[in-house]
């Protein structure tokens, strides 16, 4: 089950706001190597999708696994674009779509809220796990089925 926008901006500002604090840094660069469905909010999944394409520290793509910039002047250019022209965005975006970006977002979100935001993150709501089941189990029902009536002279 993917964040909803509140805690999609939370993970936003976290990300946007708290980049210089060491505590933070190695955080930070986790939630960037999260896939972008964790957000429910397309707007917030394409900012997602920018800052972790424009924070990918340069490496051999081939080889190594990504990494990001995190902290310092590059991180805070990154972000200040973000927020002066969200059109590098999505050309739909608008200011107000990336207000939030850089302001932190309170004392609330501390590591507690960081791990239950990840657990959010990958959450597969029950509801939806049984249907998959159920589906699984019918088709391969139906298609053992069939293979036993091939076999049939």
């Amino acid at each position: 089950m993917p964040l909803d926008v509140e805690d999609g901006v939370k993970a936003l500002q976290l990300v946007t706001s708290r980049y210089d604090q060491r505590e933070w840094r190695k955080k930070i660069e986790k939630t960037l190597s999260l896939t972008p469905s964790g957000f429910e909010d397309v707007a917030q999944r394409k900012t997602f999708v920018y800052l972790k394409l424009q924070l990918q520290a340069y490496k051999s793509r081939r080889a190594d696994p990504p990494s990001w910039i995190v902290g310092g002047y590059a991180t805070k250019e990154v972000i200040d674009r973000a927020r002066v022209r969200p059109t590098d965005i999505d050309p739909d975006m608008t200011e107000a779509d990336v207000s939030f970006l850089g302001v932190d977002p309170g004392a609330e979100v501390d590591e507690v809220w960081w791990e239950e935001m990840l657990v959010k993150w990958f959450e597969t709501p029950e509801d939806e796990l049984e249907e998959t089941d159920e589906e699984s189990d019918e088709e391969t029902e139906a298609s053992s089925e069939d293979q036993a009536g091939d076999d049939s002279p």
